[in-house]
């Protein structure tokens, strides 16, 4: 199957996509990197009139710091993320996570902020960025505003943008000393997408949790938050044997998907939480110069 007929337009500047988008509306969409949209359009499901390319924006192609904050653009790929020093020193999160995004071929192109935009549950960068406490830097007709990780993400592939809008960087705070974090996903061949992820994020000075953040992916429509699980190990001394527990006890309702039911991706879930916070548990005692924890 072929893409509907559509007009084509490469803006040199912002304010023509947002004048574009204003006129437009639901009959424009826009292309970056393009890895999940011409599928789409390939398959008829989304028959726009409009296609606005960003990609000549060479200003939402930088990865900045400035303070304490870390900002990467719309227009960074997967792969400039995957080798940027600045993301490696600053969030080493993303720079950690970024292999696990489908091959080299797809990182080469698609885009940090289409990802985002699309919001895909599945998909490892919104978990991360809400993981990371981040920022999603949104632009129109009317300004920019800045909207929380935790507020953008509202339902299955639907965002805080508003008609007329798009994504123009996202903000993460820079790692601090003591801070730690663990991902892992469990797929059935690597480049997948996953059956179910996680990020843990905190700090793991003086012996203690603190600051934690416990993310899943491929768990509901959104990234979603264990927090009964962030506010029992807040502050807390982890032992293996409490780690054992918080895993057998995880209370979420992942749903179930095409090949897996909602008791599968539970149990594989608090697997996931397992050893994630085993690692924590290590790191913790790395941190702390003793053996081990203790309660």
């Amino acid at each position: 199957m072929k893409a509907a007929a559509f007009e084509f337009v490469r803006p040199n500047a912002l304010n023509e996509v947002f004048a574009l988008l204003d006129e437009y509306r639901d009959e424009a969409r826009i292309i970056a990197g393009g890895q999940t949209l011409l599928a789409t359009l390939n398959m008829r499901l989304s028959e726009p009139q409009l296609l606005i390319d960003i990609g000549a924006l060479i200003e939402l192609r930088d990865i900045t710091v400035a303070g304490d904050t870390l900002s990467i653009g719309a227009l960074v790929t997967h792969a400039q993320i995957e080798d940027s020093a600045l993301v490696r020193r600053h969030a080493p999160l993303l720079a950690d996570v970024a292999p696990h995004v489908a091959h080299r071929a797809i990182r080469n192109l698609g885009t940090f902020g289409g990802s985002i935009a699309f919001a895909d549950p599945a998909a490892e960068w919104p978990t991360c960025l809400v993981a990371l406490r981040g920022r999603v830097v949104i632009g129109g007709i009317d300004g920019t505003r800045r909207v929380d990780a935790d507020e953008f993400f509202q339902d299955l592939y639907t965002t805080a943008l508003r008609p007329a809008e798009i994504v123009l960087a996202c903000e993460v705070p820079i790692a601090q000393e003591g801070f730690h974090h663990e991902f892992d996903e469990l797929v059935r061949r690597h480049g997948d997408y996953a059956i179910v992820g996680a990020a843990v994020t905190g700090n793991t000075a003086a012996s203690r949790t603190t600051n934690v953040r416990v993310v899943f992916l491929g768990c509901g429509n959104v990234p979603l938050r264990a927090k009964d699980v962030e506010s029992r190990i807040e502050n807390m001394v982890l032992t293996m044997d409490a780690v054992n527990d918080i895993a057998a006890t995880l209370n979420i309702d992942p749903g179930a998907d095409l090949y897996h039911s909602e008791e599968t991706k539970r149990h594989l879930a608090r697997v996931t939480l397992n050893r994630l916070l085993r690692k924590f548990v290590a790191a913790g005692s790395i941190s702390s110069g003793a053996e081990g924890f203790h309660g």
